[in-house]
């Protein structure tokens, strides 16, 4: 039996690949020797914490030049800064190699940290970089640690991942944030850590009046996880939680329907938690095969119980497309909404909040 199944990221394996790869390629089913047998985690072999002052433990951060600054071509004449506002994104798992036996990511393996950038960073920490953003490396937990049978050792290597993240976020607030209103932001094994990040420091907390929204997407996320955070019920709602898993329309995956909770759903084409049908019409842009092309109309959306639905893609060659899980294209299916999005909701919270805390000091 996999462990963890209601959390299932198995499109993580397939991060590190392009996009054009993934939407022209079927996608590879998740190999049984990626959950097989490794020694039970032990913390004599873990690796130092990273220290947050420098740079290099920084994948994106606003005082280096780095992937997430990328704007793809056709939005580049639109594009603004708002360094009033800050994005903490928690990337996705990128360590997935069957052949490695560790169970947390050494983040001074250049070769993931590439993988990572090219990925993640790029294709996804990007849509929020009309704001300042942070994200931090992080000995992410293997992919395995979702699957395996030794629960021990998945829940260490586990809150390894989350004390990496926990220290990187304090020390942001210590040095950087400077009272500036917070985006939450991520996706998938970031998700998985980023609700853990919200209740200890959001939730029934001071730092919950500087919370733009969280933007925690590919994970389940029950709609009882949190006692004062809400989902958010429209498009410039502000203090609450978004999150989204999307599958092809009509397909129900074994493990969801063993959810014992309803989880969080938000439509990003309506914004709204209602099941309202949304027409590809709405869909602004994605960004897919190529970073600098925006295909527009290329996903719909529907809410169907704790999922979101969308009818297969439309882009070139998308008759090939075959999967029903949509995991890694949670955020690039929908990326010029969600782009715009963070705008609706900035301008929401700077006309709520007072002056001296919308326009903090740089």
């Amino acid at each position: 039996m996999l462990h963890g199944t209601r959390y299932l990221p198995v499109l993580d394996a397939v991060l590190f690949l392009s996009f054009s790869s993934l939407f022209f390629s079927s996608v590879p089913a998740c190999s049984p020797s990626i959950y097989r047998a490794v020694s039970a985690f032990n913390p004599a072999e873990d690796t130092a914490s990273p220290d947050y002052s420098l740079l290099e433990n920084w994948a994106a951060h606003p005082d280096k030049q780095d992937p997430s600054d990328s704007i793809p071509e056709p939005l580049q004449a639109t594009s603004i800064t708002d360094t009033a506002v800050d994005v903490f994104f928690l990337h996705p798992t990128t360590l997935t190699s069957a052949s490695s036996p560790e169970w947390n990511a050494d983040i001074h393996d250049a070769a993931l940290n590439a993988r990572t950038d090219a990925s993640t960073i790029r294709f996804q920490a990007s849509v929020f970089n009309e704001c300042r953003v942070f994200a931090p490396r992080y000995r992410q937990a293997h992919l395995r640690a979702y699957f395996t049978n030794d629960s021990a050792s998945s829940r260490r290597a586990f809150d390894v991942a989350y004390g990496d993240l926990r220290a990187a976020f304090q020390y942001y607030l210590d040095h950087y944030n400077h009272g500036r209103p917070i985006i939450i932001a991520s996706h998938s094994q970031g998700t998985t850590h980023a609700k853990r990040l919200l209740k200890e420091f959001f939730e029934n907390q001071p730092l919950r009046g500087r919370l733009v929204a969280a933007y925690v997407i590919g994970m389940p996320i029950a709609t009882t996880w949190f006692s004062e955070l809400p989902a958010c019920r429209d498009s410039a709602a502000t203090g609450c939680i978004i999150d989204w898993r999307t599958f092809k329309y009509g397909y129900v995956p074994p493990y969801v329907t063993a959810e014992k909770s309803l989880s969080i759903v938000v439509n990003p084409l309506t914004w709204t938690t209602t099941d309202e049908y949304a027409p590809r019409s709405l869909n602004k842009g994605g960004i897919l095969t190529h970073f600098s092309k925006l295909v527009p109309g290329v996903a719909d959306a529907e809410i169907h119980g704790g999922i979101l639905w969308t009818h297969r893609p439309h882009f070139p060659g998308s008759i090939f497309f075959r999967t029903k899980t949509y995991h890694i294209g949670d955020i690039n299916l929908y990326y010029l909404n969600i782009r715009e999005n963070i705008r609706t909701r900035v301008r929401s919270f700077e006309a709520s909040a007072p002056a001296a805390s919308a326009h903090p000091p740089s």
